[in-house]
């Protein structure tokens, strides 16, 4: 895991971007097709808008995939991935394919057709982010590492739910659904490469946790310490528990 620190939101998405696209770039001239998972949230409003803007993606040999989704919220609700994804991403670059998940669809009937659609695909790049509780996806700790399938059905914990309403997702926790469906962390760590970019004081705690403390299902972020090729975007209030020691270990590049 490499560590970049940007100075604000708009640059670490600004970075963010740019490093996806030069990925994807590379991932298309050894491949006729590529597969890129997308994430949500607030974290990615920036990446998303600089990754649609960068030059050079043959767009229509990318095929992307969806990170995780509310379970019983359809896609005309403003929380709703699935409509935040096709506003900000897919209506704006002309995708070969993207598989939504459907969070208005029976559960048991969504996950059989996420893993169906997923299993045995090369993903090449995926992006996400870290939630304030140290979530990684929708697994909430304490996730389950040992989960093979793709996509699982999870319980989205009380601080989970906090955030979504501290966002402005929904108006109060009573309105947020307590399961979704999610990206497993076994899968998430077979991306041939990952970007997870984290902006905002709120996440300090949580980043922290993150690079400092053990690899532990207690942190499910921490996962991606497993992972060799994934790149950690911060930005300075975000980074501003981690010691200089860790900086240090994960070859942290500042920005002016």
């Amino acid at each position: 895991m490499k560590v970049k620190v940007a100075q604000d939101r708009v640059e670490l998405g600004t970075l963010a971007a740019a490093q996806a696209a030069d990925l994807l770039r590379k991932s298309l001239q050894r491949h006729e097709l590529c597969n890129l998972v997308v994430a949500t949230g607030s974290s990615q409003f920036e990446v998303l808008d600089s990754l649609v803007q960068q030059p050079g993606i043959a767009w229509d040999r990318v095929c992307g995939f969806h990170l995780d989704e509310y379970l019983g919220v359809d896609r005309s609700h403003p929380a709703s991935f699935c409509g935040y994804l096709q506003k900000r991403f897919v209506e704006r670059v002309p995708l070969k394919s993207f598989v939504y998940l459907d969070g208005a669809l029976p559960a048991e009937q969504l996950l059989q057709s996420a893993n169906a659609a997923l299993e045995g695909q090369r993903i090449d790049l995926l992006l996400c982010g870290i939630g304030e509780n140290g979530h990684l996806a929708f697994n909430d700790p304490p996730a389950d590492f040992a989960a093979t399938s793709p996509y699982l059905i999870v319980e989205l914990d009380q601080a989970c739910r906090k955030q979504q309403v501290g966002e402005g997702w929904f108006d109060s926790i009573s309105d947020v659904p307590t399961q979704a469906i999610s990206m497993s962390i076994a899968q998430i760590l077979k991306a041939e490469a990952i970007i997870c970019s984290v902006p905002d004081r709120r996440k300090a705690e949580a980043v922290r946790a993150t690079l400092e403390d053990d690899v532990s299902p207690a942190i499910p972020a921490s996962a991606l310490r497993q992972h060799a090729n994934t790149t950690l975007v911060l930005d300075t209030t975000s980074a501003s528990l981690l010691a200089t020691a860790t900086l240090a270990e994960f070859g942290a590049s500042q920005f002016a």
